[in-house]
């Protein structure tokens, strides 16, 4: 049995954090001029993905080591050259002296997440669909689908968020262009209705980029996605899935259909800006 623990969310946040330096080396490989950037501080990731980029923020700060002040200058100095504000997306288990030292240097919390896991293992049982009769299909995308996937992706996103319209729409080309992913499209009656996205590191899956258009949802679809990634998963040699939702979502209803098991309650941490 998996416990939540330290050593369950220094897996989990080494996933994340893998996954969206990954996905900003992609973005710099196409676009050298972007100016995407990776580095590493007291065992965190630090990346930055673009001003206003969602994964432009640190990942695991506090995992392996406790931040000094020192670090927390390294890392604020490197986002403040690039015209971003420092953010980190901070577990439980980084404990009280990293948020001691973040309250200390001024920063607030800004938004609250759920980061769930599932230890998964073939053969694999899953819920049953929302709509068993519905005529479903995943499949994971072809190269030349990249423009369809983001498509997708972005109508269900930007639905709530249009802020992220730009990032959404380019999310199929930098991630068919990612090591270690995999892009996932559902189709209704033939019709591409629903998206989503796997990242692999060190045998934790990351589920993600999880999107259904308006008009399709509440038709099973993001229970035949995850049906789909996780299996293949599982045929990929993860032994643990993950999943990053916004607290009390749908998407976390979803995923607890599936029968993963909410990990832990993490904090998106914000400097407060000079008066």
């Amino acid at each position: 049995m998996l416990f939540s623990d330290l050593a369950l969310s220094r897996r989990l946040e080494a996933a994340e954090g893998h996954a969206c330096q990954e996905f900003a080396l992609a973005r710099r490989r196409l676009f050298p001029e972007c100016g995407s950037e990776v580095i590493r501080v007291a065992g965190a990731d630090v990346v930055f993905d673009g001003p206003a980029s969602p994964v432009t923020q640190t990942f695991g700060l506090g995992m392996l080591e406790s931040p000094t002040p020192e670090d927390l200058d390294r890392i604020e100095q490197f986002f403040a050259a690039r015209g971003a504000p420092p953010q980190h997306e901070v577990s439980p288990f980084a404990g009280a002296p990293t948020l001691q030292l973040l309250c200390a240097r001024g920063y607030h919390p800004f938004e609250i997440s759920n980061v769930l896991y599932q230890a998964i293992e073939l053969p694999f049982e899953t819920a049953p669909r929302l709509d068993p009769a519905a005529r479903i299909d995943v499949r994971i995308i072809g190269s030349g689908e990249s423009e369809t996937w983001s498509r997708v992706s972005a109508g269900g996103w930007t639905h709530e968020h249009p802020e992220l319209d730009g990032f959404v729409l380019q999310m199929g080309t930098l991630l068919t262009h990612r090591e270690s992913s995999a892009c996932f499209l559902a189709t209704i009656d033939d019709q591409p209705a629903a998206a989503g996205a796997l990242f692999f590191h060190e045998r934790v899956a990351l589920f993600a980029g999880a999107s259904t258009l308006p008009e399709f949802r509440r038709r099973g679809l993001q229970a035949a996605l995850l049906e789909a990634r996780i299996r293949y998963a599982c045929e990929h040699g993860c032994d643990l899935a993950m999943m990053v939702t916004e607290a009390g979502s749908e998407s976390q209803r979803n995923a607890q259909r599936q029968g993963f098991l909410v990990a832990y309650t993490r904090l998106k941490w914000q400097k407060h800006a000079p008066e």
